[in-house]
């Protein structure tokens, strides 16, 4: 709902950005599982990151934008500290002992956390009645849609790794939030491009000094790694972080945020259609019922957006003044 700084952009350009976000993404949880199959977790997101980054430096370089605006810089590692560090880098970690189904379910939960953090817009967001049932209908459904495989998760389990990776994940989800929010509220003179370059480049380097606390690299050696390991990075340098990082910090310059987060539901979609189709999966009555009621929450969300959309673009009405003069020349009535 947030309108700072929001921008106008082509429907066409704004459908494509949402679908690549929601698609990309889905997938991701997937290939970062096989990503940690051969490399270091923390490895991994400092080789991801700082990769991906630097190609979109090097682009924005040749395009001719201002690389080094000490302001931009700041701004985007801080919100690429918080999303892609903090959050990103929790979903990373947890992929080694949980099932990428319970993640996704868990970072789900973003959409209520922008809510609750956009301070400046809760006048405008907990009286609309549509935004808020439509989150909750869409938690719902995620919850729905893996219901089995969570009570087979937890019931009779004790596992305290699976309890401090399902807590690390609802951090993770406030700090996606948190650098959302403020990558939205700290508007740029600098292309989306630039902005994302700088927020993975300052992302990946702060995964260095973690993984050498974790000791990663002394037991790290590159020619173990698997060749579907190596193809798993470079599709989420390629797509994952170039791709849909950067049609979603753009979405979040030209739409409001609470529109963009409805990724959070969609993702998990993605994730079981993957499963189904290169795992063997199989996907119950119940998980069907959990897919509409997630993609229904999302229309939910945008209706009443979608809505106000029409009435603008419908033209406006011509306003006839009618002006009645008495016999002495006075005006009566305008209207």
């Amino acid at each position: 709902m947030t309108t700072t700084n929001q921008q106008k952009a082509p429907a066409l350009l704004v459908i494509i950005a949402f679908a690549t976000v929601y698609i990309v993404w889905g997938s991701t949880y997937f290939f970062i599982q096989k990503a940690v199959h051969g490399f270091p977790p923390m490895l991994m997101g400092a080789f991801r990151f700082t990769t991906a980054g630097l190609l979109l430096l090097g682009w924005s370089a040749i395009k001719g934008d201002k690389i080094w605006v000490k302001k931009d810089i700041i701004n985007s590692g801080i919100s690429g500290l918080l999303t892609l560090f903090i959050a990103t880098g929790i979903v990373i970690w947890v992929e080694q002992t949980l099932p990428s189904a319970m993640v996704a379910i868990m970072v789900s939960a973003s959409p209520i956390w922008f809510v609750m953090l956009d301070k400046g817009n809760w006048h405008i967001n907990f009286k609309n009645k549509a935004v808020i049932t439509g989150m909750i209908i869409g938690f719902a459904g995620v919850i729905l849609l893996f219901g089995e495989q969570v009570s087979k998760a937890l019931n009779g389990s004790h596992n305290s790794s699976m309890a401090w990776g399902v807590g690390l994940l609802l951090l993770g989800s406030m700090a996606w939030s948190a650098g959302s929010l403020f990558s939205k509220k700290n508007g740029s003179s600098s292309p989306a491009r630039l902005n994302t370059a700088w927020q993975m480049i300052i992302a990946g380097i702060a995964f260095v000094p973690a993984a050498f606390a974790h000791n990663e690299f002394s037991h790290f050696n590159i020619h173990q790694v698997p060749a579907s390991a190596w193809m798993a990075v470079v599709y989420l340098i390629l797509f994952g972080s170039i791709g849909a990082f950067s049609a979603y910090i753009w979405l979040l310059q030209v739409r409001p945020v609470t529109q963009v987060s409805t990724h959070s539901y969609v993702n998990p979609v993605i994730a079981v259609l993957l499963g189904m189709l290169f795992a063997g999966e199989q996907i119950s009555a119940l998980q069907i019922g959990g897919l509409v009621v997630i993609l229904s929450s999302v229309l939910l969300i945008n209706l009443d957006k979608y809505r106000k959309a029409r009435k603008e673009k419908q033209p406006a009405r011509p306003v006839i003044k009618v002006v009645e003069i008495s016999l002495k020349g006075e005006v009566l009535e305008a209207c």
